[in-house]
């Protein structure tokens, strides 16, 4: 089954209450395409011509040039276009009332990977309200959950609020963009007008490969399916002294450091299961970030079945019997996305109960009540969406 994104929709129909809109801006990415690989400011600058004012960036900017974490974007011309070009990420997370002055619709078109922690979600958080204030109404062209709809813990708590998490969300959220705009609409009880243009032959379960849409990166460090797929949990590595594997051609995917004994770790990890995952030693060398030179001992995460696959889980059982058999292990100290205070490790995770497993202070029966705490309800709330 083909999946036709709601950019393709919107493309198709043309639908009359769009011509009602004089002066639209668009918030997107590289990520955002149609079926056939266009661009969807390209795209969109064809259907609306000089309706079409400005555009709107993410963390990487709108070619996903920039590196994660606190490298902001420049405001800038955009080569293609000739559109200006306004940075949602830098010294301005939300859309002030000059980048939206003068506009009557601002489309939003971004593709996410599923989890809590990569900020695109919480640039919409925040555009919301702002758009409000504007009084510039808000349609969001939907995408696919490139993860489907299972979701994994802990929920966020309040007190670890940041741009990696303003609301409660699971790590592993089951939102698709439309979704998360609808439950953030509610939850910050909005009357902003907001209208989702739906995916057709969409079905929330689906993985991205299932869907027949093709993969372009969303930022530097996320070539491909399987990156997201282990990035819910390997993420959690960004908040300690462990490579995430940035630097390499297989990020999230590779892990390690020179201090690293693999054998260590397989000694512990020997006896735990680890549903649909294989462990392989490896050695590896960043050109950038952590350990940048270095040669690390590690591994490579091979997902073998992506539905038995549970990547937060997976990754907290790695994490422990890394922390437990080296003295080196450490957490890594702030700043981390504009937070000076709190742990990286914190507010990544959003829950206390994340470091404290780790560093072997809770055992496994706590770590199950934690992972699952409210999911029952937030499932509840996301049902009651009813976009899919």
């Amino acid at each position: 089954m083909r999946v036709r994104s709601g950019l393709d929709v919107l493309l198709a129909e043309n639908p009359s209450w769009l011509r009602r809109y004089s002066r639209v801006g668009l918030l997107t990415h590289q990520a955002a395409v149609t079926g056939h690989l266009v661009p969807a400011h390209l795209a969109l600058k064809e259907l609306l011509g000089p309706r079409l004012k400005r555009l709107l960036s993410p963390q990487h900017g709108l070619y996903g040039t920039e590196q994660a974490n606190m490298i902001g974007t420049p405001d800038r011309e955009d080569p293609l276009t000739g559109l200006p070009i306004y940075s949602l990420y830098g010294p301005r997370l939300a859309p002030s009332a000059e980048v939206l002055a003068d506009l009557d619709l601002l489309l939003v078109d971004l593709q996410d990977v599923g989890c809590r922690v990569y900020t695109y979600l919480w640039t919409l958080w925040l555009l919301l309200p702002a758009a409000e204030k504007a009084g510039v109404e808000v349609v969001v062209l939907d995408r696919p959950n490139p993860l489907g709809s299972t979701l994994e813990g802990p929920l966020l708590q309040p007190e670890y609020s940041s741009l990696v998490g303003y609301a409660e969300l699971p790590l592993r959220h089951g939102l698709t963009p439309g979704e998360a705009a609808l439950l953030f609409h509610r939850r910050q009880r909005l009357s902003l007008p907001l209208r989702v243009i739906k995916m057709t032959g969409y079905r929330r379960r689906m993985y991205f490969p299932e869907t027949g849409l093709p993969w372009v990166p969303p930022s530097p460090n996320m070539p491909s399916f399987h990156t997201a797929l282990v990035y819910p949990g390997q993420v959690l590595l960004e908040g300690t002294n462990l490579s995430e594997g940035r630097g390499t051609t297989r990020p999230f995917e590779l892990f390690g450091a020179p201090w690293l004994d693999p054998r260590r770790v397989l000694r512990i990890l020997g006896d735990i299961d680890l549903p649909g995952v294989r462990l392989r030693p490896t050695l590896f060398t960043p050109t950038f970030d952590k350990w940048r030179g270095q040669i690390c001992r590690g591994f490579q995460l091979h997902v073998l079945d992506p539905r038995l696959f549970q990547p937060v889980r997976t990754s907290l059982k790695i994490l422990r019997a890394v922390a437990l058999t080296h003295s080196e292990f450490s957490f890594r100290p702030p700043p981390y996305e504009f937070e000076e205070k709190k742990k990286p490790i914190e507010i990544i995770s959003g829950h206390p109960c994340i470091p404290s497993y780790i560093a072997g202070n809770m055992d496994e029966e706590g770590l199950d009540f934690c992972l699952k705490e409210g999911l029952t309800y937030y499932a509840k709330e996301v049902a009651s969406l009813g976009l899919y």
